[in-house]
């Protein structure tokens, strides 16, 4: 289980920059996600460490050993790309099988190969069948035991369930998992879909627009504790004010333009923390109350209007403009079949949140 480590890599294409200059250590053996809009670089990265490019600057370390400059044959490295990338003229036995063929492993080891992970991935019945026999699910499962089967140290997954109907994509998510853990194999996933990363990371990496790493982390960290206003909106949902710092040395607040003072929670006081400051504020639409009623023991409230709802299910959002003309949004979960409370359209509407809940950013 050797780790992946990035020194100073950096990418060019006809003089324009596509990956500035990135360190980045990803641990072996962990599912690790790269998570960042499409044309951030993601697929270039996932292209250096395989080898299908050449980095400009920098190295590529698969544990000690420098492979910045291996071919791809030599690299113990396999991809999934988004379209599957199959032979069309063989069958799914045969496009297992094709990299133990070429490394001209014994007939008997490749059927005996072919066939256990043939079972393990619910293929056995297809086995004759040709890619254009098969369904997307099945495609994808052909291409990832064909990834898989000669072991490799690093299976690099560049938005391999992108083409995949939602709950295909949520089987799948599920079941990547599970052969992560079985193969304890590193697996570097790239996505554009937050959902996707939350779901299968042990740790991930957030990419902005310019290719840059903005941060780090385990996904409940990114969600709950974004260092930046791009990570806390491009991870998830959340509303962001704009405010200035007051009180930092008795009882912090947030004071925000047409809105009023809200208490904050300073666990630890960073040097960007000063009084009078400009800061951002971050606080998920599912940490607020929403009620009709007055309510205590909430560390602050406002007021606004119920400007439209979304019903999704499992939750409720309402979208409720304030008294300065700005909008919240609010998730509220479904519990009940017969809710206390029906909140409407346009009905004037309480909003609570504890001051842990706010997230202080400074960009």
């Amino acid at each position: 289980m050797r780790h992946i480590k990035l020194e100073d890599l950096s990418k060019s294409i006809h003089g324009q920059p596509i990956l500035p200059k990135m360190d980045l250590m990803i641990p072996g053996g962990k599912f690790f996600a790269l998570l960042g809009p499409s044309g951030c670089g993601k697929t270039t990265l996932l292209r250096l460490i395989a080898g299908l490019e050449t980095a400009d600057t920098g190295k590529i370390y698969l544990g000690e050993d420098d492979i910045t400059r291996k071919p791809i044959n030599e690299r113990p490295i396999n991809i999934v790309f988004q379209n599957y990338a199959l032979f069309p003229h063989l069958n799914v036995f045969e496009n297992i099988a094709y990299s133990l063929r070429l490394k001209k492993i014994p007939k008997e080891v490749i059927n005996q190969k072919v066939f256990k992970i043939l079972e393990a991935f619910h293929l056995d019945a297809h086995i004759y069948k040709l890619p254009n026999q098969l369904s997307g699910g099945q495609q994808q499962r052909v291409a990832l035991a064909r990834a898989i089967i000669d072991e490799p140290d690093v299976l690099l997954l560049d938005e391999p369930l992108a083409a995949l109907d939602f709950k295909l994509r949520e089987k799948m998510l599920l079941e990547l998992i599970e052969w992560q853990d079985e193969l304890e194999t590193t697996f570097i996933y790239v996505t554009h879909d937050q959902f996707e990363a939350l779901t299968v990371a042990d740790q991930m990496a957030i990419m902005n627009h310019q290719g840059e790493i903005e941060q780090i982390g385990t996904p409940k960290e990114i969600y709950e504790f974004p260092h930046s206003s791009f990570v806390a909106r491009f991870v998830g949902t959340t509303n962001i004010w704009h405010g200035k710092l007051r009180e930092l040395d008795t009882e912090p607040e947030i004071e925000i333009p047409e809105l009023g003072r809200f208490k904050i929670f300073l666990a630890k006081k960073k040097d960007w923390m000063k009084e009078g400051n400009d800061i951002f504020m971050s606080i998920r639409p599912e940490k607020i109350f929403i009620t009709k009623t007055e309510a205590k023991n909430f560390s602050n409230q406002i007021k606004g209007i119920v400007h439209s709802i979304v019903y999704y299910g499992r939750s409720t959002q309402y979208n409720v403009i304030l008294e300065n003309n700005s909008k919240i949004q609010v998730f509220e979960q479904n519990e009940e079949h017969f809710p206390h409370e029906d909140i409407d359209y346009d009905n004037e509407v309480y909003l609570y949140w504890q001051k842990e809940n706010a997230v202080l950013l400074e960009k």
